[in-house]
């Protein structure tokens, strides 16, 4: 055998035999096949062993293979000194240098402070995934017209949300493996920093829809970020990020935009025909409501004079959402028809997502009711470092909602045979009525 590469060695081989045209030859390392050579009508060298190891068929043979193309240490064909590690593609070297706290924190932090950086590291590492993630529905989402196909792929992305949010939500179980003297210990050291600081939760935030006005106090994230930034404490880039988030429409606006477009009984963006639906929702609202008082009345559970009141309130309350200022709400009205006609193929996928945006948000109410009651086991009740109420601030966080009409449709919903049938079924992907 001929090698023309000088670092190619064959100290000695086993045997030859005649082989085929267009054959190749390998050399077995270490579990791999390499391929050495096509040939073409040459001798067959069969290589029978490595590193110098003989066989007792065989028991002076051996191989050596040291030139890179072929070194089983080297299967990229990369030097040692440039092939890619699990160190070097996590960059785990400056990644783990990065819990010792800021420049000049001393004494280095214990295993009790440690603890503490390193777990609300990850809280922004994966705030950063979910920032991602919905940057990337609402790439898909602030369109005239969503693709159908890109439904699917916009569920997956939430998905992927809600349950870094459940992974989120327990993660707090491992904080409070911290006792609250270990805490106290070093809580001086976070000097007045707050979680409100956290600029990710906060763009998180903003990008599924929640204003200002929402907030408790009217605290603004983009205010009081903005005064970090004039101060040196953020950076130009985090400032520039958050002020392209401010200006972009929130998961919520684009929704509400998608919803508005849903065809209603085969029709899209038909006032009449929007009205003539929310109209007959609204009487199997009421006749639905009838034989509910009647059964009431009949079983002994309340009499008239008090059932009634609570029906008529309830239907009251869905003209109100469907018919705000007596025109008809075109996202609402969507929304309702997706909820009430669940069996039709065209709006199976429209129903999943309205699902997954409401599972995303009550994951992050779960987030919220967690962190609240670690914080409340830890230090009780007294003021948070950044100078809110602690606790009772937290708690008044999970008053937040942002898809409120996802989550108010439910309560106007009327089972499938109290209502009556779709029209223009076909147009979903039935040809029969129902």
């Amino acid at each position: 055998m001929r090698c023309n590469n000088t670092d190619c060695d064959v100290v000695r081989v086993v045997g030859f035999e005649p082989i085929p045209q267009q054959s190749s030859v390998y050399a077995h390392v270490d579990g791999f096949s390499v391929l050495l050579i096509s040939v073409t009508q040459i001798e067959y060298f069969l290589l029978k062993k490595f590193h110098e190891k003989p066989t007792s068929e065989h028991p002076n043979s051996s191989v050596k293979v040291s030139s890179p193309a072929f070194s089983a240490s080297n299967m990229s064909g990369k030097t040692p000194n440039s092939r890619m590690t699990y160190g070097n593609y996590l960059q785990l070297d400056e990644l783990l240098s990065l819990q010792s706290g800021p420049e000049g924190h001393t004494p280095i932090p214990s295993n009790h402070e440690m603890h503490f950086i390193v777990t609300h590291q990850a809280f922004e590492l994966w705030f950063k995934q979910i920032n991602r993630e919905l940057d990337d529905v609402l790439t898909l989402m602030d369109v005239p017209e969503v693709d159908e196909k890109q439904i699917p792929v916009i569920v997956s992305h939430l998905e992927r949300c809600s349950e870094i949010f459940r992974l989120l939500a327990s993660q707090w179980k491992v904080m409070e493996t911290l006792a609250p003297q270990d805490f106290l210990a070093f809580r001086d050291r976070l000097g007045t920093s707050s979680g409100f600081e956290s600029w990710q939760m906060r763009m998180l935030e903003m990008l599924l829809g929640l204003e200002s006005e929402q907030r408790i106090g009217g605290m603004d994230p983009m205010e009081h970020n903005r005064k970090l930034h004039s101060e040196g404490k953020l950076s130009d880039s985090v400032m520039q990020d958050m002020n392209r988030v401010d200006n972009m429409p929130s998961l919520n606006d684009v929704l509400q935009r998608w919803l508005s477009r849903t065809p209603v009984n085969g029709v899209s963006g038909d006032v009449d025909v929007l009205r003539d639906f929310v109209e007959g929702h609204l009487t199997s609202m009421e006749e639905h409501g009838e034989s509910v008082i009647a059964h009431m009345v009949k079983i002994g559970h309340g009499s008239e004079e008090t059932i009634r009141p609570r029906i008529q309130s309830g239907i009251e309350g869905a003209r109100n959402f469907l018919l705000p200022d007596g025109e008809v709400s075109a996202a609402r009205a969507g929304l309702l028809f997706i909820e009430s006609y669940r069996e039709l193929p065209l709006l199976s996928w429209p129903r999943r997502m309205i699902d997954t945006v409401v599972d995303l948000e009550e994951s992050m109410l779960l987030f919220r009711s967690h962190h609240a009651r670690m914080v409340e086991r830890m230090i009780g009740r007294r003021m948070g470092t950044g100078g809110s109420s602690g606790v009772d601030y937290l708690d008044m966080t999970l008053k937040y909602r942002i898809f409120t009409d996802l989550w108010a449709v439910r309560t106007m919903l009327v089972k499938r045979d109290a209502l009556p049938n779709p029209e223009n079924p076909e147009f979903y992907g039935y040809a029969a009525e129902n």
